[in-house]
């Protein structure tokens, strides 16, 4: 006799196996081909491996860890896991050694599922400081033919195992999977760690489904959808997508066949929905407009003189204005000419759902897809939350807001400007940490405050967001990353990251010559390219919240260097701590800072960087 309802993700995938059977559940690019598994061998795949992990002792309570990038051994593992009763944990797979131990470590996993060699060396390589490991499983045995010891072994290995129990004992699998409840644990997501080390929020199945249905109510998802997974699986936005909306749903999820490939293969697949952090449509933006910069004249003038046309219809439709005959006119041509080939270059043609979270994303990167017709909205919400709490709905967006809250969840503002939220979402509190718990949880609202710390003072009073000021700054192709300094100081200076692709082509393009990235970003052509960029932003701002000096870093802000979380946010007080030498030197009187440092790679390698830097000073009106 089968599961009686649809609370765990588990019993979800019976049900779209029975409803949609031959139907593509997921899809994976390998070498080149498009591999399609139906959701009946989806199922098969889930039961095969979760009874492979009950005959290694896997069972109630316990926990599993996985490691790699998006593939389908990674949703297959997860719900083969919570199909028994343990909970999953999600690592990013750029994790470095002691971010990888210490996840581990702290939530007790029992079992890692690693993807690949890179991921299995991480494990064996610290194995004796992770005593409670006891077995670690390969998807992907490259490379690892010659590897020796008791508690490695193959992904499919543990499935042949758990496919001949099912043929003795046939009932056992969906047994177990009727034990579970909504109410149970399903992962744990530990959260970005901008702060320090990172927290795992325990998320049960009912925060995760409630959360997914609430969303589908304001922004419908539909069984037929195309979804494109290419965020990590370890953060929360992810796996409300790929994870909790996808089995909700029934839609498919593809996965790219690498990260790098995501934009090429999005493009091949033509998406119906799009989930994507600010950095992602940045990048789009920028990609964009480095095209633009190596196009012909023709293409080059169309774009000119139909982007502007664009930016008027979307505005007026935003604002709640029907567009003018002639405008509506004007828009047509723009679409026949530019907007349609632009969208298919982008590969976000079918695009029916698109949106942004995880940090707020800047105005003009908004105005710029509206204004070629993808609907991209805003999401706010956080881990504990699981995952989103208020999104723009239909035409009523802001750029500058994020939305309303959704179905189910209430949102008020304290007397102290933080962020209360309210709903039967709202996580069961943090793995082995009452006291963060305790903080967070206050007569079932979510107290938020990093919207509240994102609003600086000057030494004046004079409030100011560093990150809206970023926003801006990023809008430009030539810039990576810019960190707004200004806390308690008497005006806002700026540590930026060249893009060394863009501004790669931009040197070359004049005869520019250079070696390094630490060599380029020293160029004072590149100053001043840079300098018109951030002129241009400050000609938008306040006077008091415009920016009077920057450097160029000698060095892109790094995950593996702590400055940037894995999902690509930035530590603040970290790098505010790790350059304050430049720091201090931007507020003074030196026009040079001399650098004589080391910097350490991924694979352990290091390298001395000496460099000049010049500190630039920005007229005090702006441009």
């Amino acid at each position: 006799m089968g599961p009686s309802a649809d609370d765990t993700f588990p019993k979800l995938l019976i049900r779209n196996a029975e409803r949609f059977g031959a139907r593509t559940a997921l899809r994976e690019k390998k070498l080149g081909i498009w591999h399609e598994t139906t959701w009946s061998a989806y199922r098969d795949e889930v039961r095969d491996f979760a009874l492979g992990l009950y005959g290694l002792g896997v069972g109630r309570g316990d926990k599993v860890a996985i490691l790699g990038d998006n593939r389908p051994f990674w949703v297959c593992a997860e719900l083969a896991a919570q199909s028994i009763g343990a909970a999953s944990v999600g690592i990013y797979q750029d994790s470095n050694l002691n971010e990888v131990a210490y996840v581990i470590d702290h939530c007790d996993a029992k079992v890692v599922v690693a993807e690949d060699q890179e991921q299995v060396d991480k494990i064996l390589e610290m194995i004796e400081r992770l005593p409670k490991i006891t077995a670690v499983l390969y998807d992907d045995a490259r490379g690892l033919r010659g590897y020796r010891n008791d508690r490695l072994q193959s992904f499919a290995s543990v499935k042949a195992q758990g496919r001949e129990r099912h043929a003795k004992e046939p009932n056992l699998w969906l047994e177990e999977v009727g034990r579970g409840d909504g109410e149970d644990l399903a992962l744990i997501c530990y959260t970005s760690g901008t702060t320090g080390f990172p927290k795992g929020a325990m998320l049960s199945y009912r925060n995760l489904l409630i959360m997914a249905l609430s969303l589908h109510e304001v922004d419908p998802r539909r069984p037929e959808d195309e979804f494109v997974s290419f965020l990590p699986l370890a953060w929360i936005g992810e796996q409300m997508m790929s994870v909790a909306t996808a089995l909700a749903i029934g839609f498919a999820i593809n996965f790219p066949e690498e990260p790098e490939t995501a934009q090429e293969n999005i493009r091949e697949i033509g998406p119906h929905l799009l989930f994507g952090p600010p950095r992602f449509w940045e990048n789009l933006t920028s990609a964009v407009q480095v095209k633009v910069m190596d196009t012909t004249k023709l293409k080059r003038f169309l774009y000119e003189r139909m982007m502007p046309i664009g930016y008027r219809y979307s505005q007026e439709k935003l604002e709640g204005r029907p567009p003018s005959l002639w405008l509506r006119a004007q828009y047509a041509l723009g679409w026949l000419l530019l907007f349609r080939a632009l969208k298919d270059r982008l590969g976000v043609s079918h695009l029916r759902s698109a949106s942004t979270g995880g940090a707020a994303l800047g105005p003009d990167v908004f105005r710029f897809f509206h204004a070629i017709g993808v609907p991209l909205r805003q999401i706010y919400g956080q881990t504990e939350i699981s995952g989103i709490s208020c999104v723009h709905r239909g035409d009523e967006i802001r750029f500058h807001t994020v939305g309303k809250p959704i179905p189910g969840t209430e949102v008020r503002i304290s007397d102290d400007g933080e962020i209360l939220s309210r709903s039967r979402a709202v996580f069961i509190g943090y793995y082995k940490n009452p006291q963060a718990t305790e903080e967070a949880l206050e007569e079932g609202h979510l107290v938020v405050i990093d919207r509240l710390k994102d609003v600086l003072r000057l030494a004046d009073g004079t409030q100011f967001s560093p990150q809206f000021i970023e926003n801006r700054l990023k809008f430009s192709p030539y810039v990576k990353e810019a960190v707004v300094i200004g806390k308690g100081r008497p005006f806002l200076t700026a540590l930026v990251c060249i893009d060394r692709e863009t501004v790669g082509k931009w040197a070359e393009a004049r005869k520019l010559s250079y070696t390094t990235y630490t060599d380029l970003s020293a160029k004072r052509e590149v100053y001043d390219l840079v300098q018109r960029e951030i002129d241009s932003v400050n000609a938008t701002l306040p006077a008091a919240a415009r920016i009077r000096k920057f450097v160029l870093l000698y060095k892109e802000l790094d995950a593996d260097d702590e400055e940037l979380t894995r999902t690509r946010k930035v530590r603040r007080a970290f790098v505010e701590e790790r350059y304050q030498t430049i720091i201090a030197a931007l507020y003074g009187e030196a026009s040079h800072i001399a650098i004589d440092t080391t910097i350490r790679f991924q694979d352990g390698k290091t390298a001395h960087i000496r460099a000049d830097l010049a500190v630039r000073e920005l007229r005090a009106g702006g441009a």
